[in-house]
């Protein structure tokens, strides 16, 4: 599986502009309080982030002149404690284990066991960013600085906190404590509290280009051979964390099959149709399918081809997949359906 965390990741390309700004606000002792990091999932958010953390809590004030990045070696004590969770000076939040979950960790803990990665993965977390974890905040910025600098507090997603817990953060945000930075990761900014977003300063980061994913699937992916890292770059619209995904999986051959089936038309084969529900409708593929037929039936729409039924394609499946999801109905079948549709684009 292809995937490096950004509390882990030392590289960053793309958003330059974005961290020349954070370094020359440091240089002239000019940072905000808080900034919300926005943009399309899987651009960068997230690794800024823990990038302008980790500089804010190594950086020497007395050498302003000596950086020209944010840039910290994983060697650094600071990369190595961020990466574990461990600096007393930086806060995560993020959307908590559910309780059932929570106990079990608290149960291993409670042995001397320490869950790995993989064990961690398997379990489920809350929907939501709720108020409880918004409180650790709170007694986090209670106390004074470890070593007498910064304080930094990532919050990922800020899109996913509740009522309750946003109205926490937001008075936070209006009484921020002295030389504290909160970095808030917003996926979806227009869902916000206009008041939280009023007092963050702006990073928006826009998708990558096609060049920039493909030189990082070459660094992250390095088994892809050319022509699969060329087709992921532009199937990914400008989102390496995608382009990851897409990549574990059939991705690139299942867009071909949504592509190839449209452009047959009526000579489609039924046994074709059939072989393709039967891998699509898999647990593991269903909704990498869902995204990929939307994907093609919006920029059908986009290029001016078959616009009407493009359009309309695209309102019938939503309703279908969400009717398939609340009634429980054959995936397959559903799948062979919407397959089946797309031969008739352009026959009417």
């Amino acid at each position: 599986m292809y995937e490096i965390k950004p509390r882990d990741n030392p590289y960053l390309i793309g958003h330059e502009v974005q961290e020349k700004l954070i370094l020359d606000a440091w240089r002239n002792r000019a940072l905000h309080h808080a900034y919300l990091i926005s943009g399309p999932k899987g651009i960068g958010k997230a690794t800024l982030a823990y990038r302008i953390a980790r500089f804010l809590l190594n950086a020497n004030d007395d050498k302003v002149d000596s950086y020209t990045n944010l840039e910290i070696s994983p060697d650094n004590q600071v990369f190595k404690q961020i990466s574990a969770n461990a600096h007393p000076d930086f806060k995560v939040v993020e959307r908590g284990y559910i309780k059932t979950d929570r106990q079990k960790i608290y149960k291993a803990l409670a042995v001397g066991n320490y869950m790995s990665d993989e064990e961690l993965a398997k379990l489920k977390k809350s929907a939501e960013i709720v108020i409880d974890d918004v409180r650790e905040v709170n007694d986090f910025l209670a106390k004074s600085s470890a070593y007498g600098g910064w304080r930094v507090v990532i919050i990922d997603s800020v899109d996913e906190m509740n009522r309750s817990s946003a109205n926490a953060i937001l008075k936070i945000l209006e009484e921020p404590p002295h030389k504290t930075m909160l970095l808030l990761v917003a996926h979806n900014p227009a869902t916000l509290l206009p008041t939280i977003r009023s007092r963050c300063a702006k990073l928006d980061l826009k998708p990558l280009k096609d060049n920039i994913t493909a030189s990082l699937l070459r660094r992250y992916c390095s088994d892809l051979d050319e022509s699969k890292i060329k087709k992921l770059s532009v199937l990914s619209e400008g989102s390496i964390g995608k382009a990851m995904i897409y990549a574990d999986g059939n991705a690139v051959e299942f867009y071909e099959r949504i592509k190839k089936t449209a452009q047959e038309g009526k000579n489609f084969k039924i046994k074709d149709i059939l072989d393709f529900s039967d891998d699509a409708s898999k647990d593991s593929n269903y909704e990498l399918f869902k995204e990929l037929i939307g994907r093609f039936l919006v920029e059908q729409a986009k290029s001016g081809i078959n616009v009407v039924q493009s359009t309309k394609l695209f309102d019938d499946f939503n309703k279908i997949f969400k009717q398939t999801d609340s009634l429980n109905l054959d995936k397959k079948q559903v799948v062979m359906n919407m397959m089946v549709s797309l031969t008739k684009m352009g026959q009417e």
